[in-house]
């Protein structure tokens, strides 16, 4: 097998769908054992505070339960809530609910998330 340019691997890449793609990351991730997450700094805190934070849940998925009367608003947020998404995917994606938009990520922004997709009319909880 011919080795390719990192070039030659982007324009492969933009011929998968988001759905192939996003595919691939849980394989990559699987294979090198590696997260596409980005790093969050963490304070250092006393032991109390540590043993606290252990038994706090620290990611979270967020997931869509219902678009509610207002579809479009709530397919404009899924659109800039969940990078890379053209409008035929967050209109699936709205469309197949219950359905996690996001996985895996910090309180603050699934609590973010889940504010502007409530805004927008949709049900949405927090796992």
């Amino acid at each position: 097998m011919a080795k390719l340019t990192a070039d030659e691997l982007i324009d492969q890449f933009k011929e998968l769908t988001l759905l192939e793609l996003s595919d691939f990351v849980k394989k990559f991730e699987e294979v090198f054992e590696v997260t596409a997450a980005a790093p969050v700094a963490v304070a250092a805190a006393g032991a109390p505070a540590a043993a606290e934070a252990a038994a706090e849940q620290d990611e979270f998925d967020v997931v869509l339960e219902s678009a509610g009367d207002k579809k479009i608003q709530v397919i404009k947020v899924v659109r800039e809530i969940v990078s890379g998404l053209g409008l035929k995917e967050a209109k699936d994606l709205v469309e197949s609910a219950p359905k996690a938009l996001l996985e895996k990520i910090d309180k603050d922004a699934a609590e973010a998330a889940k504010a502007k997709l409530e805004e927008a009319g949709a049900k949405v909880s927090l796992k």
